[in-house]
């Protein structure tokens, strides 16, 4: 029962994802929208502190390079726009097909690790992992936004 309650955890943490991507196209971003998340989510690293959520550091930098191997695909789908002398995260449809399909990876991922892995431990791995994702792909979103907004910059000036 454990197992299929935390499947749909993670389905409805997905889902929220995708829904939070696609509504924050509708509105201009910034640097501080971009670089803040995980600056806030590396807060969860603390859980390290508990013993038995600690894992042999080979397994944390499996997981942490799985995360970085899975945030191409994300950075590849990332893209702005400028729209009325503002910066938008352009929609993508691929974003949402490549998050589904991490989802299902990660589901897979998991239910053959539970086997061979205690739950806290798991769970520190895959918060790892999803670091492992958001930092490089938040740091190439910021590289992509500044650059935009220095073209933006010369263009008025011109």
């Amino acid at each position: 029962m454990l197992k299929i309650v935390s499947v749909l955890i993670g389905i409805g943490l997905a889902s929220a994802i995708i829904a939070i991507r696609l509504k924050a196209s509708h509105h201009p971003t910034n640097a501080k929208k971009i670089i803040l998340p995980p600056f806030f989510m590396s807060t969860g690293f603390l859980m390290f502190t508990v013993p038995f959520t600690r894992v042999p550091w080979s397994e944390f930098f499996e997981a942490l390079s799985i995360g970085v191997f899975f945030s191409l695909f994300l950075i590849i789908t990332s893209k702005f726009e400028v729209r009325d002398h503002d910066i938008y995260l352009k929609r993508s449809k691929a974003f949402v097909f490549i998050l589904v399909i991490l989802v299902i990876i990660r589901t897979i991922m998991k239910i053959y690790f539970e086997q061979s892995i205690t739950v806290p431990q798991l769970s520190g791995l895959f918060f790892t992992l999803a670091f492992g994702m958001i930092l490089p792909w938040r740091i190439a979103m910021y590289i992509m936004y500044r650059r935009l907004e220095k073209q933006m910059t010369i263009d008025q000036r011109v």
